[in-house]
C-alpha cells in the first residue's frame, strides 16, 4: 500500500470515529472499539486503525489507557439543541407546526395539510390478518429484541423489490431501521458533524428540515423544477458550499409532486461524483408511481447514493418500520449506530406483520387501487381548487399531492391560521421552503380533501 492509500483509508477511519462522537453514538468516557474490531468493521488493517487511533489521541479527541484500549476525551459534547433556521418563523410556517396540529389533532379535525392517507385508505383487513397469523406464531416475535440488521424474511422482500428497480444490494448491504425518519437519522449522524452543510430541495419535505436542524448542520436550499432540481443552481451550490450530503425525494417529490428526469438524474450524479458528495434518495412514494422513473441508487449502484424508505404511507403508519440501502461498510457503521442508539433493530412485531403483508399478492392490488382512487381524486380536487383561483403547480403523475399556488399573492401563512379555527389543518407553502419563497404556496393532500367542510373552510379563510 502506499503512502496515499494509506493516508486515505487513515481519514476514513478518523472520519468515522468523529462521526460516531458527533452523533453521540460514542459520549465522553466511552471506550472506543478494539482495534481488530475496527479494522475488520472498516476493512482495513489493524497498522490503519493504530495509526488513525494515534493521529485522533495527538488532537485530543481520544485517549489511550494503556492495557485497556482507546477512550473518548474530554467533556463530551453539549446538550443537543436545534440549531436556528435563520430568523425567528411564524409559528404558522415552523416545520413543527404542521406536524403537531396533524399528529396531535382531534378525529374531528380536517388534515388537507397532512402527509398520509386516510384510515379507510389502508389495508386494515390484510393488517388484521397478519396480527392474527403473528399471534399464531412463535413467540419470540412478542417478546425478544429485534435483530441488528432487520427480520431476514422483510428484507429478502426488500432485495426483490429493489431487484425489479434495477437496484441490486448484496444482503450485507441492507438493513431495517424503526422508521424511515430514523434511518434518515441514522445516516446524518453517521456522516455527519455540527456545521457540516447539507443540500435539500427548495421546497423539500419538511421534516427533512426539522432533523437537519437537530443535527446542527448548515442547510442550503436548491431550486426545484419539474424534472428536478435546477442543475445549475445545484452546481454552483456545490462548489461554493462543498456539502457533505444532498438528501432528496425520489418517484414523486415531496411536495411538489414533481417527477426526476433522466438528463437531470445523470448530470445530478456527475457533479456528485467530481465532488465526493454523498445523495440521500428517499424512495417512501415510490409504489404510488403508475411507471418507474429514474432512480439515482440504481444508476449509481449504491457507491454515492443512500437508498432510504418504509412503508409508513402505503401500509401503516402505525406499524412502522424503514430501511438503508448502502455500501457494506458504511451498513456496518450504521447497524453499530443502532444499538447505539435503539439496542437492536426494529420491532419484529413491526417487521413479521409487514413481511406477512408484502408476501402476498394483497399489496400490490391494494396499491393498484390507492393508486386508481387517487388519480380521480387529484382531479376532483384539482377541479375544486381552480374553482378559487388556486391553481397547481404541475398535475403529477402518481401520489396524493397538489403543490398549489393561491392567487394575487394571497399569504398561505393567514390562510392556514384562519382555517385552523375551523379545525381545517393546511400546509403552508414556506413550511417545505429553505428560502422562504413560497409564501403563497399551499400543499393539499388530496385523499384528505374530499370532506366538503374542507373547501367550504378554504372559501371562508380566503375570504377572510
Amino acid at each position: 500500500m502506499n503512502g496515499e492509500q494509506a493516508g486515505t483509508r487513515t481519514g476514513t477511519v478518523m472520519a468515522a470515529i468523529r462521526a460516531r462522537i458527533a452523533g453521540r453514538a460514542l459520549g465522553a468516557g466511552d471506550r472506543l472499539p478494539s482495534i481488530r474490531a475496527f479494522a475488520a468493521t472498516m476493512g482495513v488493517s489493524p497498522a490503519t486503525v493504530v495509526e488513525a487511533y494515534d493521529r485522533l489521541a495527538a488532537e485530543g479527541l481520544i485517549r489511550a489507557r494503556r492495557g485497556s484500549g482507546f477512550y473518548v476525551a474530554g467533556a463530551g459534547l453539549p446538550p443537543l439543541a436545534l440549531a436556528p433556521d435563520g430568523p425567528p418563523l411564524d409559528r404558522a410556517v415552523d416545520p413543527f407546526w404542521v406536524s403537531r396540529q396533524s399528529l396531535d389533532a382531534d378525529p374531528s379535525v380536517l388534515k388537507p395539510g397532512c402527509g398520509w392517507l386516510p384510515q379507510d385508505w389502508m389495508p386494515a383487513a390484510a393488517l388484521r390478518r397478519a396480527v392474527r397469523a403473528l399471534a399464531r406464531a412463535d413467540a419470540g416475535a412478542l417478546t425478544d429484541y429485534g435483530t441488528t440488521r432487520g427480520a431476514p424474511a422483510l428484507r429478502r422482500l426488500l432485495l426483490a423489490r429493489l431487484a425489479e428497480e434495477g437496484v441490486e444490494p448484496s444482503p450485507d448491504q441492507i438493513m431495517l431501521t424503526a422508521s424511515g425518519t430514523q434511518a434518515a437519522d441514522l445516516i446524518c449522524r453517521f456522516l455527519l458533524s455540527p456545521g457540516d452543510t447539507v443540500l435539500v430541495d427548495d421546497p423539500c419535505y419538511f421534516n427533512f428540515r426539522a432533523l437537519l436542524r437537530a443535527h446542527q448542520v448548515e442547510v442550503a436550499g436548491v431550486p426545484y423544477t419539474p424534472s428536478g432540481p435546477d442543475i445549475g443552481a445545484f452546481e454552483a451550490m456545490v462548489a461554493e458550499r462543498r456539502p457533505r450530503l444532498y438528501i432528496t425525494n425520489c418517484a414523486l417529490h415531496n411536495p411538489t409532486g414533481a417527477t426526476l428526469s433522466p438528463q437531470v438524474a445523470h448530470r445530478l450524479l456527475n457533479i456528485a461524483a467530481a465532488a465526493g458528495l454523498t445523495i440521500v434518495e428517499d424512495d417512501i412514494f415510490g409504489d404510488f408511481e403508475p411507471e418507474p422513473s429514474p432512480r439515482l441508487a440504481a444508476l449509481d449502484g449504491l457507491e454515492r447514493v443512500i437508498r432510504i424508505g418504509s412503508f409508513s404511507k402505503t401500509l401503516s403508519a402505525s406499524v412502522r418500520c424503514g430501511y438503508i440501502a448502502a455500501r457494506r461498510d458504511w451498513i456496518d457503521g450504521l447497524v453499530d449506530l443502532q444499538v447505539a442508539t435503539a439496542f437492536g433493530g426494529p420491532s419484529p412485531v413491526a417487521t413479521e406483520l409487514l413481511a406477512g403483508v408484502l408476501a402476498g399478492g394483497l399489496y400490490r392490488k391494494h396499491m393498484e387501487e390507492v393508486r386508481r382512487r387517487l388519480a380521480l381524486a387529484r382531479r376532483a380536487v384539482a377541479a375544486k381548487l381552480r374553482g378559487f383561483g388556486i391553481e397547481p403547480w404541475l398535475m403529477p403523475r402518481g401520489g396524493f399531492y397538489l403543490w398549489c399556488r393561491l392567487p394575487d399573492g394571497r399569504d398561505a401563512a393567514a390562510l392556514a391560521r384562519a382555517a385552523l379555527a375551523d379545525n381545517v389543518v393546511l400546509a403552508p407553502g414556506n413550511v417545505f421552503s429553505v428560502s422562504q419563497s413560497a409564501p403563497d404556496f399551499l400543499r393539499f393532500n388530496v385523499a384528505q380533501s374530499g370532506d366538503p367542510r374542507v373547501m367550504e373552510a378554504l372559501k371562508r379563510a380566503m375570504e377572510a
